[in-house]
């Protein structure tokens, strides 16, 4: 197999691969992109001196064949390259809700796929990727879409059928946290302070639980209840959160958010 890499469809997603494996130190001349307008391969050849080509070059001259265009135009990209595709290539699909029988149904030979659901931190290289083997892929096959993906942050292997909660969860996930500090700069503001110096508390306070939850090795659990005194404030904040069933807010929103992947995935089978 070919060491080159092709990424059809390089807009944020596809950017933000190619951007991460040019950091990492793989050879320019090993990576080709496809994109739409002129002007934009141009900025991405000035930008990462990477070659720009059209879909079917792209795919004759790789190993691995990136999918990151929209998932409504998969169908019509599939179409355009299944012909060209061999046995001894690797598809990566980053296309959200596209499953890899999807692909492989498309596809004249029994072609390994491998199914990626990452999150919108992969521009600041703090992406969670889940990744799933489709039915002719092996755990090679695995270890290179994980080398792939390392750049711009860790991967989980999960079965496919769990990637509708992961869309939830983790593909859907910056939403959720980007809304609770939203509404705690608003409490801020309500409380009598500037906005700036509430995002700035906020903020900061986000990224430092954060890297405690990473690396303390302690459940969340133990985390807020290292924070809570009795009869304290945050204990009040909590039972105000708890009386307004904030959790149970949180599990509906994800099973809502699943149920919707698990529809826009059906569209495309």
């Amino acid at each position: 197999m070919s060491d080159r890499v092709a990424i059809l469809g390089t807009g944020k997603m596809g950017e933000a691969l190619l951007s991460g494996m040019v950091r990492a130190g793989r050879p320019a001349s090993d990576l080709v992109v496809t994109t739409h307008g002129e002007e934009r391969a141009g900025l991405l050849r000035e930008r990462y001196g990477i070659e720009t080509s059209d879909n079917a070059t792209a795919v004759k001259s790789a190993g691995t064949i990136v999918i990151a265009v929209k998932p409504q135009d998969m169908g019509a990209l599939l179409d355009e390259i299944s012909a060209l595709l061999s046995v001894d290539q690797l598809v990566v699909s980053v296309a959200a809700g596209i499953t890899t029988s999807f692909i492989e149904r498309r596809v004249p030979v029994e072609i390994p796929v491998i199914r990626v659901m990452s999150n919108t931190p992969v521009l600041v290289d703090e992406a969670m990727s889940a990744i799933s083997a489709g039915s002719h892929a092996t755990e090679a096959h695995l270890e290179r879409a994980e080398s792939l993906l390392k750049p711009v942050g860790p991967t989980l292997r999960v079965p496919e059928s769990q990637q509708d909660a992961v869309t939830a969860l983790s593909g859907s996930g910056p939403a959720y946290f980007f809304y609770l500090v939203e509404a705690m700069i608003d409490a801020g503001i309500l409380l009598g302070l500037p906005r700036s110096v509430a995002h700035e508390l906020i903020v900061q306070t986000a990224i430092g639980s954060a890297v405690m939850l990473r690396d303390s090795g302690e459940s969340p659990q133990a985390l807020r209840e290292a924070v809570m005194s009795p009869a304290g404030t945050t204990i009040a904040a909590i039972r105000e959160m708890e009386d307004h069933k904030v959790r149970a807010a949180f599990l509906s929103a994800l099973e809502a958010a699943r149920d919707r992947s698990r529809e826009l995935a059906s569209g495309h089978e």
